[in-house]
């Protein structure tokens, strides 16, 4: 008995090591008016499809950050500030795994009429980004022609992606090193069964259904140290969550005999001799 309590109790001692990935985004920048920091100024943000709001107010040094926040979009951020007039963003996209930077410059309210400003899409190079990354979001999934319903015809559309017979590899890689999480959970073939590299891939299943995903990310070597565990490329899906608005997709598969060919030799004619 006492050998069995030492045992449970360096049980508990061990310590456990969990990889999580990334499953949201994220939006900061400061808030000045001319040229001066405003402390304490209300940033709110909210996603329009699902009316989920997200709010903070600026520090210390006149910054904010809102995390946690939904993938996709659109978003509508409100900045507001006593004696300023309220500035309004609208139109904003957040990508999978990004903080997207807005900054804010406020003007003394003289009346009680509000800015609407039309939000651009980011930088294309920014300190946020590091390490090569591909974001594909719920637009460009709907729009890649796929047969067999599989997330790696997305990803093949990665630069250094390439689809062998065998599965997705990336950066040269064996897919035997690539790391496959559905939100934030891993999903890979930890057995080494299929040769693809995925759950499903013995019985040619795919481990996902494209209909059930929100936005994919695409990481080689990502420099940020909350995702890691692999050599090859890492894929990061998130599923789609709960809107406002009713919507849905239906597919099906078709074949025809006459698709199909007949077996060489047997009914063809007797060709002439050249």
């Amino acid at each position: 008995m006492k050998n069995l309590s030492v045992f449970v109790l360096f049980l508990f001692c061990l310590t456990f090591t969990l990889n999580g990935q990334v499953t949201t985004s994220g939006i900061s920048g400061k808030v000045t008016a001319e040229g001066e920091l405003l402390i304490g100024a209300t940033v709110q943000a909210v996603h329009e499809p699902s009316g989920t709001t997200y709010g903070t107010v600026t520090n210390a040094d006149g910054r904010y950050s809102l995390q946690g926040m939904r993938t996709g979009g659109p978003y509508t951020v409100e900045v507001s500030y006593v004696g300023f007039q309220k500035a309004v963003y609208k139109n904003i996209t957040l990508q999978l795994g990004e903080t997207y930077l807005l900054d804010v410059k406020l003007t003394e309210s003289l009346s009680l009429d509000e800015v609407v400003v039309t939000a651009s899409k980011a930088a294309l190079f920014n300190s946020q980004k590091t390490g090569a990354a591909q974001n594909f979001n719920q637009s460009q999934i709907q729009a890649t022609p796929s047969v067999s319903r599989s997330i790696f015809d997305v990803t093949k559309m990665n630069p250094l992606g390439v689809n062998t017979a065998s599965g997705m590899s990336f950066a040269g890689s064996s897919n035997k090193y690539n790391s496959f999480q559905i939100d934030g959970i891993t999903n890979n073939d930890v057995f080494g069964l299929s040769s693809s590299g995925t759950n499903g891939g013995q019985a040619g299943a795919n481990p996902i259904s494209l209909e059930a995903i929100e936005e994919i990310q695409v990481v080689i070597a990502p420099y940020d140290v909350r995702q890691g565990g692999f050599t090859g490329g890492g894929i990061n899906a998130i599923t789609k969550s709960g809107t406002n608005t009713f919507h849905g997709s239906a597919y099906w598969y078709y074949n025809n005999e006459n698709f199909y060919g007949k077996t060489p030799g047997k009914d063809a004619k007797e060709r002439k001799k050249l």
